[in-house]
C-alpha cells in the first residue's frame, strides 16, 4: 500500500518525522493485519493486550536509526536499525496512532476480508495524511470517493511515496503540482487526463490539444506544459539537494484514448488501452525503500505549504507559462 505523504495542502504527519513514519507505518500494517486475520479464523476477538506491548514499542515510545553504509551511500535504503525505549520531555500522544480495524461484516473469503482491512485502513491512510498530534485539517469528503487515490495507495508497494496534487509554496505564491510518486528508483510527474468515458485525447506540441467525445470536439490546455514545470521545479530542488533521482513524465488516462502523432521524446502516454500492463509493471518493485527517495520526499516536505501553518521555502526561478 503506497504511502500516502502529501495530500494537497493539508498538514500531514511525514512533515513531522519522514525517517520514522514510513517504517511505522509498514509495521503496524502488518501487526493489525494479522490481529484482524487470526479474529476472523479463529471467530474470537484477539485480546489486544497480545499487541500493545509491540504497538507501543514503536508506536508510543518507539524511535528509529538509519543504517547507512558509507561504502555505497547512493544505493542502500533507510533501514530500521533498533526499537528503543526511552524517556522524552515531549511524549507523543498515542491518539494519533490510533488503527484497530474491526470486522464490521461476516467476509466470504480472505480476499474479502483483505478488502474490508485495505477500506479501513485507507481511511486512517487520509488521517494521517492530514493531521498531526496538534493540528488536523478538514479532509474534502471527495478523497473518500477519489477511486484513483484508492488504487494508487491499496494496490502500490508500500515503499512508495505518493504526493497527491501537492501545494508549494514558490517566490511567496502557493502552485499546486500534478501527482508526484517516488518510488525507491524514480520520481514519476503523472498527469491525470480522465473526465468522460471513451473520450480521446488528440495531441500535438501547440498550447493545446483537443479532447473528442463522439463529434463532441474541445480544446484543452496542453497537459504537457504543466508537467514540464513540474519537472523544471523538482530538477532545481534535486539539484540544490543534491539529489540523483530520474525523473519521468507521464500522461495516464484510465478510461479514455490518446493520440499523439509527433515525437513523444520525454513523455510516456499511458491511456486505457496501456494503463493495464504499466500498472501491474508499477506495482511489481522489490526493492526496499533507498536513501535518495527519503532525501528527495523531505526536499519536497520543506516546500509544502499547509492549511495549518505557513512555511517560506527557498526560491525556484520558474518560467511562467505564456497566456
Amino acid at each position: 500500500m503506497a504511502q500516502l505523504v502529501k495530500l494537497q495542502d493539508y498538514i500531514s504527519r511525514y512533515q513531522r518525522d519522514l525517517k520514522r513514519y514510513p517504517t511505522q507505518f509498514v509495521r503496524l500494517k502488518k501487526i493489525q493485519w494479522e490481529r484482524m486475520k487470526t479474529e476472523w479464523e479463529t471467530g474470537a476477538e484477539v485480546p489486544h493486550w497480545e499487541h500493545e506491548e509491540e504497538v507501543e514499542t514503536f508506536e508510543k515510545k518507539g524511535w528509529f536509526k538509519r543504517i547507512f553504509d558509507k561504502k555505497k551511500e547512493q544505493e542502500l535504503a533507510w533501514e530500521e536499525s533498533s526499537i528503543e525505549l526511552e524517556t522524552q520531555d515531549e511524549e507523543e500522544d498515542d491518539s494519533g496512532f490510533h488503527f484497530e480495524p474491526n470486522i464490521v461484516y461476516t467476509p466470504q473469503n480472505l480476499e474479502d476480508l483483505k478488502r474490508m482491512y485495505m477500506d479501513q485502513l485507507f481511511h486512517f491512510q487520509l488521517k494521517w495524511a492530514s493531521s498531526t498530534l496538534l493540528e488536523k485539517s478538514h479532509v474534502d469528503p471527495k478523497f473518500l470517493r477519489d477511486s484513483l487515490l484508492r488504487q494508487l495507495t491499496q494496490k502500490l508497494p508500500d515503499n512508495y511515496l505518493l504526493f497527491y496534487y501537492p501545494i508549494l509554496q514558490l517566490k511567496n505564491a502557493p502552485l499546486e503540482l500534478d501527482i508526484l510518486l517516488l518510488t525507491p528508483t524514480e520520481a514519476l510527474c503523472i498527469k491525470v487526463l480522465e473526465e468522460e468515458n471513451m473520450a480521446a485525447f488528440i495531441g500535438s506540441g501547440d498550447r493545446f490539444w483537443v479532447k473528442k467525445v463522439g463529434k463532441a470536439e474541445k480544446k484543452i490546455l496542453n497537459p504537457t506544459i504543466g508537467l514540464n514545470r513540474m519537472e523544471t521545479i523538482l530538477t532545481q530542488i534535486f539539484k540544490r539537494e543534491e539529489i540523483e533521482l530520474p525523473i519521468k513524465k507521464i500522461i495516464v488516462s484510465r478510461n479514455g484514448y490518446i493520440d499523439f502523432p509527433g515525437s513523444t521524446y520525454g513523455f510516456q502516454f499511458i491511456d486505457k488501452r496501456k494503463f493495464p500492463e504499466w500498472f501491474t509493471q508499477l506495482k511489481s518493485t522489490n526493492s526496499p525503500m533507498k536513501h535518495m527517495q527519503l532525501k528527495a520526499a523531505q526536499a519536497v516536505l520543506g516546500m509544502v505549504q499547509t492549511t495549518s501553518y505557513h512555511r517560506v521555502g527557498w526560491e525556484v526561478d520558474v518560467e511562467e507559462d505564456p497566456s
